[in-house]
């Protein structure tokens, strides 16, 4: 973690590479997982959505689907109106599921849920989930039992992939927790009038150490004495055995933190419109608002003398290094990439299946869509907060990019 101004910049590294990038200044940060008593402002029968006055520039956006019961099996077969259940003047808490982006207020829910170490808590939801990153049957089945002992009356619970092999006692203080979390947001919905701010989601720093420190991390460098204080106080409360692999980086005599663990050039490699592969080839990488558009190329790489070998080694190695970049970047929506043709059915199918196994490593959810009829390949991933980059505000000096 480097922290430079107010800003809190988070590399993971996985033997070496740049696997994740977030970014965070003081006082600007996502306000996704923020509840808030809001009021209807408008209902828009023909989008089945409704405007909401939150607080903020922008009134947020709320679906029909949003408003209905989180659990699928308990929603009427009929979805109804959207205005027989929201109407202007109407004052319900909300949840942001997705930040202001562009010219587009934040998305909001009813769908409540809160993140602990462990597990996330729905007061709502009446069912237990359990994270598809979670291979064993027999241990999805032990935490599935667990949820439902934990869980009261109409309350959700989702295991996430940290829960793995951990025991009652540490689940329990983790549902214990964030239920008197929602008690204390559903006594302040009462007590204040709407627009309000009833519970702030944490920030960069709670967020890295509760969802991305895992049990196989080596170390945990922060170069700031203050942020190691709050990383060695939120790691004792958390996740106490990591807290022997946190080291506070001096940079006197070595250079940055970043520059010394080979994180900036990465960056500015990641960041940039053409990124090359250690193969000779090398991609082409186009953003818009509407899409991200991705072009394989084998460049300098002449394989073999069997040319669709070639090109599927070409693209086998792009496919992996795509799904890395895409987490690196932190890329929402829809997504083309335009692969090296390839003649077998074969080679095809096998790229296909790289990209599927790929992406499970990612943490947001992405999902592929498979080859259309001009042979791009089409998928779409989860955008709920700003990336790295576009949060600078000014060209940035690591990668040449700017907001």
């Amino acid at each position: 973690m480097h922290v430079e101004g107010d800003a809190l910049q988070t590399a993971v590294l996985r033997d070496g590479c740049l696997d994740e990038f977030f970014m965070e200044r003081s006082g600007g940060g996502s306000l996704v997982g923020n509840v808030y008593k809001g009021r209807v402002v408008n209902v828009l029968p023909g989008m089945e959505a409704a405007f909401v006055d939150i607080g903020l520039g922008k009134n947020a956006f709320l679906y029909i689907d949003d408003m209905l019961h989180p659990h699928a099996d308990k929603q009427p077969k009929q979805k109804p109106a959207v205005a027989e259940i929201a109407r202007p003047g109407q004052e319900l808490v909300v949840q942001v599921v997705k930040d202001p982006l562009g010219g587009k207020g934040a998305r909001v829910t009813t769908h409540f849920n809160l993140a602990g170490r462990w597990l996330v808590y729905m007061p709502s939801a009446g069912y237990v989930g359990i994270s598809k990153r979670i291979d064993s049957e027999a241990e999805r089945e032990r935490l599935r039992l667990l949820g439902e002992q934990l869980r009261l009356e109409d309350e959700g619970i989702i295991m996430r992939t940290a829960a793995e092999g951990e025991g009652e006692e540490s689940l329990d203080g983790d549902v214990g927790k964030l239920r008197e979390l929602w008690r204390a947001v559903e006594g302040r919905a009462a007590e204040v009038k709407a627009p309000a701010l009833l519970h702030c989601e944490a920030g960069l720093m709670h967020r890295v150490v509760r969802d991305s420190l895992m049990l196989d991390i080596d170390e945990l460098w922060i170069d700031s004495p203050s942020r190691f204080d709050e990383a060695s106080k939120l790691l004792s409360d958390m996740t106490p055995k990591l807290k022997e692999r946190l080291r506070l980086y001096e940079s006197e005599g070595r250079g940055g933190l970043f520059q010394s663990f080979g994180v900036s050039a990465q960056i500015e490699e990641a960041f940039s419109k053409r990124i090359p592969m250690n193969n000779g080839g090398y991609l082409i990488w186009e953003e818009t608002e509407a899409l991200t558009v991705i072009d394989v190329n084998t460049g300098k790489y002449t394989g073999t003398n069997n040319l669709e070998d070639t090109v599927f080694r070409t693209n086998l190695e792009a496919a992996a290094l795509i799904a890395r970049l895409l987490r690196v970047r932190d890329v929402g929506g829809i997504i083309i990439i335009d692969f090296i043709d390839m003649q077998q059915e074969d080679s095809k199918s096998k790229i296909l299946t790289k990209m599927i196994d790929e992406v499970r490593r990612d943490g947001t959810k992405c999902t592929i869509v498979g080859w259309t009829k001009l042979g791009l390949m089409e998928l779409t991933r989860k955008k709920a907060r700003e990336n790295a980059i576009s949060q600078m505000g000014e060209v940035c000096k690591t990668c040449g990019q700017s907001s």
